[in-house]
């Protein structure tokens, strides 16, 4: 995954800053998975809640800017360039990356408090699990959206295609 999303960054890195910082929290959520995957790996009674809200954190935060910021820019972008059909596919991988926002909302409410940390700590192999697929769906997703929504709007692109 790690790799997946050094490739994305040379992509998409440098043709817009809001972009560019995405892929960094996407970068910084990555490590703060894999430090909570191996803890748990290595001894999962000894995993804190200070590390599970630290890698919540850094998800929330990630999803968040990709819903509240860079969803709408990349469809008012598409706007801008009277592309409808990316708004459409748009619409349509937006409600697929939904499933993974359940998800991960869900996730966060498992481990919200000590008491339901403590409660399903039990559970956190399966949770990392499932992320793991999720995310990587989620990543993909994401990049095909940047793919039509930013990257055919270029100027590179728009040249030569006028």
């Amino acid at each position: 995954m790690l790799e997946d999303c050094k490739n994305a960054q040379e992509r998409w890195g440098g043709v817009h800053n809001l972009i560019d910082r995405w892929l960094e929290q996407r970068r910084s959520l990555l490590i703060s998975f894999i430090e909570l995957k191996e803890a748990c790996d290595s001894e999962l009674e000894a995993v804190s809640k200070a590390r599970i809200d630290t890698f919540s954190e850094t998800l929330m935060d990630y999803i968040s800017a990709g819903h509240f910021e860079i969803y709408p820019q990349l469809a008012e972008e598409a706007r801008a360039f009277n592309d409808e059909s990316a708004l459409q596919i748009a619409s349509q991988l937006l409600e697929r990356l939904e499933m993974s926002t359940q998800m991960v909302l869900e996730f966060d409410t498992d481990y919200a408090s000590p008491v339901r940390c403590q409660q399903h700590l039990v559970r956190l192999p399966a949770w990392i699990d499932r992320l793991a697929k999720g995310l990587t769906e989620r990543f993909a997703l994401e990049d095909q959206l940047i793919a039509r929504m930013h990257a055919a709007h270029t100027p590179l692109h728009t040249k030569t295609s006028a």
